[in-house]
């Protein structure tokens, strides 16, 4: 008994982590650029509510398509009414409790107004349309943000494995200088130094892996992780050619950015969206011409109908008299009256019209110019934005562009100081061992390689990464 209740409590252990776990992102495996840009992209809130601002966008273009038909109503009521009244369908006065019944179908349909409706169904779908291409304009701002959030992770891998090469090297020469000290061979403020140096470099360590850690939060923030624990990245060899790399001019490349980035597409079509909306407030000052029908029937307990023959129960004079003066008598009746039936009362009571409404608009307040001049300003100001957009483009790629150059002049530079900065160090390493350099010009020799280092890393991906961004705005797709 006992083991199958451990049997049954393992199954349903097993079945809420596997739910728990299908709920998280994979963290265990490594993880490309591509896979996390496209991670991000599906399951970044602003993406997910950017949807469904466009997703409000079609629906009021699919009600104004609508506003194109007729519409059609049906209403009914059953009612009791207490006191004195005129009952519409017998137009007699009542003073018992009536019950009263109405059914009524309606319709209108707008035949003419200015051709607000079909102005107004191109200012939605222009609008729609824009609502998309912001979606992707969004998407590519996430994709260019993980890029270069993945290469500073990849910048911060390198920093640490040069930080942590350097201490090494200054580790040894503790060692060494421990064992010259011990000897006799050497003084105990060169160690001092040396131990020194390397209490700085391992604080350089610490600082670097710091500084890794955080930029693997970042990233996996952006990814919408519960935390970055786990996660890694796949390190691709990143090399950069001796040669320039940047083909195209910015000219060239600000032509296929205008072509195909969405955000131009979108503004172009926000100012088609603002022209109709014009259009849609001009057609304020139009007469409108509609039709409108109805049918109706309907029951009311107060109507009455004679039932058989009526019948002499008597008679009584009336007050007049004849020639010879005798009075004269009048008879009187017995009468029986039933209520309608309902189904003849419906049929009877049947009510039908139809009737052709024009309105012309003379004067409203000035409302009508209000509205036009407010879609003008709009439609300016939606114009003015497509310019911007273009500027700003135009800008940030000549910007890169700059920088690219301006990186890939420095890498290479940077590049044959460090091999000459290198040579220098183990130069001055060779030296030093054998006494002919002090610990404070070894110390400096070590300094400027590792600051040479580190500025060739920066070079380094300062390029990569600005030739990502040219790449983006030529619509090639983010990869390493």
């Amino acid at each position: 008994m006992q083991i199958k209740n451990v049997t049954t409590l393992s199954f349903f252990l097993f079945i809420f982590t596997f739910k728990i776990n299908a709920q998280q992102p994979t963290q265990s495996k490594t993880w490309s650029l591509e896979e996390c840009i496209d991670y991000a992209v599906k399951n970044n809130i602003s993406v997910k509510q950017s949807e469904l601002t466009t997703e409000l966008s079609k629906v009021n273009l699919t009600q104004s398509e609508g506003n194109l038909l007729p519409n059609l109503n049906g209403n009914a009521s059953h009612s009791y009414n207490f006191g004195r009244t005129v009952d519409r369908f017998t137009n007699q006065f009542a003073t018992q409790q009536v019950l009263s019944e109405n059914l009524y179908l309606s319709s209108d349909f707008n035949l003419f107004s200015g051709l607000q409706n079909v102005n107004t169904i191109k200012e939605y779908k222009y609008s729609y349309q824009a609502g998309k291409y912001d979606i992707d304009k969004m998407k590519n701002d996430i994709s260019l943000t993980v890029a270069s959030d993945y290469l500073q992770i990849l910048y911060n891998i390198e920093a640490l494995d040069n930080a942590t090469n350097q201490m090494g090297i200054t580790s040894s020469q503790v060692d060494r200088t421990q064992k010259l000290v011990d000897a006799g061979s050497a003084a105990l403020g060169t160690l001092l130094d040396i131990q020194a140096q390397l209490a700085t470099e391992e604080l350089n360590v610490t600082t670097a892996q710091n500084n890794l850690d955080i930029s693997y939060l970042t990233l996996a923030q952006l990814l919408n992780m519960s935390s970055a624990e786990g996660f890694t990245i796949i390190k691709p060899e990143i090399a950069v050619a001796n040669e320039a790399l940047l083909t195209a001019t910015p000219t060239q490349i600000y032509n296929s950015a205008v072509t195909n980035l969405p955000e131009i597409k979108s503004a172009d079509l926000k100012v088609k969206s603002a022209d109709k909306a014009v259009d849609v407030a001009w057609g304020g000052l139009s007469p409108k011409l509609s039709f409108s029908a109805s049918y109706g029937t309907g029951y009311s307990g107060a109507s009455k109908q004679l039932v058989g023959t009526p019948t002499i129960t008597g008679a009584a004079p009336n007050g007049d008299v004849t020639a010879s003066g005798e009075l004269v008598y009048t008879p009187t009746y017995s009468v029986n009256y039933e209520t309608i039936p309902i189904a003849d009362q419906y049929r009877n009571n049947v009510n039908k019209s139809f009737g052709f409404y024009l309105t012309v608009p003379i004067f409203n307040r000035f409302q009508t110019k209000a509205v036009i001049d407010k879609a003008r300003i709009q439609k300016q100001s939606a114009e003015l934005t497509v310019e911007s957009t273009k500027l700003g483009i135009q800008k940030n790629i000549q910007q890169a562009y700059a920088d690219a150059n301006a990186a890939l002049k420095k890498y290479a530079s940077t590049k044959k100081a460090l091999t000459a900065m290198e040579e220098s160090f183990k130069y001055t390493e060779q030296k030093f061992n054998v006494g002919m350099v002090n610990t404070t010009d070894y110390n400096t020799a070590k300094n400027k390689l590792t600051t040479t280092q580190s500025q060739l890393l920066q070079a380094k991906y300062e390029f990569v990464f600005k030739t990502k961004v040219l790449d983006f705005y030529q619509g090639k797709p983010l990869k390493l």
